[in-house]
């Protein structure tokens, strides 16, 4: 029993094995398995026993032999290695000729024998792997030398990977590569086999593989150099749209190149170069290449070519610019060829019947072309809708809908639709042309497109306040003359504006729509009162328009009325102020229309004429047949305007239909013109209208005028503007106020510092502001 602090029970003590049979040789194992070594070596392992060889190695290591068994290893291996480069590789060295068909054919056979002696070696390896276990498990870990396998990739590094065998065969791999480029069919097997034993060799440091250290820059060199020479070449010999096929067929080809051989990490190596020497030298020249770049692609509409100039453009940093500059200039060289069709000043105003139907009904559903005054603003404005959709359709369908290029594309068509001094009364006039004839026969859906359209033009408007001054003209007239061609148009018309600038813009136009409901209610009641009292000789319909929702002359028109006109005006105007108190009627004649039946020798015709030129008819119905009215009898009996009376003679004397007769004839009306009523007067439609053309575009003086009253608008809403801010803050400094001015007036125009400055400078001087003593601010004086 055993005696101590504590019992425990006692180990077994493990004793050695006893040996049996003849004392270990370590030379004579060494020898056995050197021999099976080379019998593996040269393929012949399928009679050994691995058993055994496995035996005679787990001998070695554990008698203490291990130093011995890992160096007769290495030594095996390393004359095994010399023995295949020297019997398989070297012969196939190439011999220097400059055939490409027969240097390609060396440098395959050398890249066949490498890949062959490298698959034979590393399924040695992989056998002696498999025998060689313990050595591995066991001596290698304790020695600290490379195991079986990596000891198989060092030498193989050092035997066969060396000069001159390196050099030949990255010259090699380097021509194959070049082969392939120019056109010619490789084996990507061969190729994808040396890759591979560059990938699994590693450098002395073991931090990188030999593929990196040595093919991988050998191959970026090459391929820098190539692409290069193929930039220039292509540039000099090719157009745009073959020069972005064959960079794109590259770009593809490199892509493939890398996916079947090459090392995916060279791969965004191998796509900069091309960027670097292909693309960005490049892309500017090719993009302006004449007869073949841009302009040419987009006159030609080469929807694939632009979509593979837009990938491409995209790839490089300086492509894009490139592209958006590019477009810039093409569309706004275009847009001035559109604007120099409209670069007249004066166009002719062309006067007569337009809009006549007989009584048949001949002509009804017939599209009439626009009035030949506005055509200028039509064509223009047809011109760069056409012009935009045609960006519009090349922006979706070839430039991926890419905001960058859709915001150089806007700005671009905002540059030159601004260039054009009349863009915003040739808008008008398209919109006025339309609402008042374009949009007969259509659905909803194709008004609402029209009108999308307008609205699309518009928003590159830089003027706003002017284009708003045109709109409220046309709209006035057509609202006063009835030749709107649908309410809902000219309501949706304004939803739209209200949405682009907000309800101020639109507060006055949706006053005018007020205003005609009123009047047709007033005008009804009108009727229905002086029908139970005595009822004037004529029948009138008046519209009231609130003074300052109208954009009219609020001066009243100068006219002497013929007494039975004369009647109805002061019939309404006593039925009007007995239900309105306080209130001014002011007679706009100049506005006015009538219908009115004149018997002529062969028929009576119903004529619609102006209210003016409806005073001058009655001057001539007291004439006998044969007498004459001077121009100046006329003036001085009606007291019109000299400029609107010359107006109103030549619509009814001058124009297709001639009621009057003038004497000598002509276009011109002189002062000395004599005119007598036209009784032989004929036309097959019964009813006849003698109009003037309303809508037209503004003659040189016209648009002085109008652009006057435009300036002085301005001043009046940029001293509101500057007012109300200073209310709110009290005290600003100079350019701060500049700044916030010119962003709240920025939705109807762009104003000018200096402007600004100047209505500053008045406010100071009316006591709105004063300047502070730093000269630098502004204080608001309540």
């Amino acid at each position: 029993m055993a005696t101590g602090t504590g019992s425990r029970r006692g180990r077994a003590k493990i004793m050695a094995p006893r040996k049996h049979g003849p004392e270990f040789s370590a030379e004579k194992t060494w020898s056995e398995l050197a021999r099976n070594i080379r019998e593996i070596q040269d393929q012949n392992a399928s009679n050994l026993s691995f058993e055994e060889n496995h035996r005679f190695a787990y001998n070695m290591v554990l008698n203490k032999h291990g130093e011995m068994l890992y160096s007769g290893l290495k030594r095996l291996v390393a004359e095994d290695l010399e023995t295949l480069a020297t019997r398989n590789i070297v012969p196939h060295f190439p011999s220097g000729t400059k055939d490409p068909s027969v240097q390609s054919g060396e440098d395959d056979l050398l890249l066949a024998s490498l890949k062959a002696v490298w698959t034979r070696h590393i399924n040695n390896m992989v056998r002696l792997g498999q025998i060689l276990k313990y050595m591995d498990r066991v001596y290698t870990q304790t020695a600290k030398v490379p195991a079986t396998n990596d000891l198989g990739l060092q030498l193989f590094l050092k035997h066969i990977i060396r000069p001159p065998i390196k050099d030949h065969v990255l010259a090699a791999i380097l021509n194959q590569i070049r082969h392939e480029r120019n056109g010619y069919v490789i084996d990507r097997s061969t190729m994808k086999g040396c890759v591979d034993v560059y990938l699994s060799l590693e450098g002395d440091m073991h931090s990188t593989t030999i593929y990196k250290l040595d093919l991988e820059p050998a191959i970026l060199k090459e391929s820098e150099s190539f692409y290069k020479r193929e930039g220039e070449e292509l540039l000099n010999s090719s157009t745009a749209p073959i020069f972005l096929q064959s960079v794109e067929q590259r770009l593809k080809a490199e892509e493939d190149r890398v996916h079947h051989y090459l090392s995916s990490h060279t791969k965004p190596h191998l796509l900069q170069i091309l960027q670097d020497n292909l693309l960005s030298p490049h892309l500017g020249a090719v993009i302006s290449k004449e007869n073949s770049g841009l302009d040419a692609m987009l006159d030609n509409n080469k929807t694939d070519d632009l979509s593979r100039l837009y990938r491409l453009c995209v790839m490089v940093p300086q492509g894009l610019p490139y592209l958006k500059s590019a477009l810039k200039e093409s569309i706004v060289r275009r847009g001035k060829e559109i604007n120099g069709g409209s670069t007249e000043d004066d166009f002719i105003d062309v006067e007569g019947d337009l809009e006549s139907t007989d009584k048949k009904g001949k002509g009804k559903g017939k599209t009439r072309g626009p009035a030949p005054g506005i055509q200028p603003a039509i064509t223009w404005v047809e011109s760069v809708l056409g012009l935009k959709d045609k960006f519009d359709a090349v922006w979706e369908a070839s430039f991926q809908k890419d905001r960058e290029v859709e915001s150089a594309i806007n700005g671009a068509f905002a540059s030159f639709i601004n260039m054009n001094e009349k863009c915003s009364e040739f808008i008008s006039l398209f919109i006025d042309d339309h609402l008042k004839r374009g949009l007969k026969g259509k659905n909803e859906t194709e008004v609402d497109e029209i009108l999308d359209k307008t609205i699309t033009v518009f928003r590159f408007i830089a003027e706003k306040d002017v284009f708003e001054r045109y709109y409220k003209g046309h709209l006035a007239k057509r609202l006063l003359h009835g030749r709107s061609v649908s309410d809902d148009a000219e309501r949706g018309m304004l939803a739209k504006l209200k949405v682009e600038c907000g309800i101020q813009f639109t507060q006055k136009m949706e006053g005018m729509f007020t205003d005609m409901r009123i009047s047709s209610d007033t005008t009804r009641a009108y009727l229905d009162h002086v029908s139970k009292t005595t009822a004037p000789e004529i029948e009138l319909g008046v519209i009231v328009m609130t003074s300052n929702a109208w954009p009219m002359n609020h001066s009243p028109s100068s006219c002497i009325l013929p007494s039975v006109m004369s009647k109805a005006t002061k019939s309404f105007e006593q039925f009007y102020f007995s239900r309105h108190s306080g209130r001014r009627l002011t007679w706009q004649y100049s506005l006015g229309n009538a219908d009115v039946i004149v018997q002529f020798k062969a028929r009576s015709h119903e004529l619609n004429v102006s209210t003016f030129g409806l005073v001058v008819l009655l001057l001539f119905e007291s004439l006998g047949d044969g007498d004459f009215l001077s121009y100046q009898d006329i003036k001085d009996a009606t007291e019109i305007e000299e400029v609107e009376l010359k107006r109103q003679l030549q619509s009814l004397a001058c124009a297709k239909w001639k009621v009057l007769q003038k004497h000598p004839s002509g276009r011109d009306i002189n002062s000395d013109d004599t005119f007598s009523f036209n009784d032989g007067f004929s036309c097959p439609m019964k009813k006849v209208k003698i109009g003037l053309i309303s809508s037209k575009v503004e003659n040189r003086a016209e648009r002085k005028e109008t652009r006057d009253r435009i300036d002085e608008e301005r001043k009046h809403q940029m001293e509101a503007c500057i007012v109300r801010v200073m209310k709110n803050r009290k005290h600003m400094t100079h350019n701060d106020l500049i700044t916030e001015v010119t962003v709240q007036l920025t939705s109807k125009y762009h104003p000018e510092p200096l402007a600004i400055k100047k209505r500053i400078e008045q406010l100071i001087e009316r006591e709105y502001l004063e300047r502070c003593e730093d000269r630098k601010s502004y204080n608001y004086l309540a």
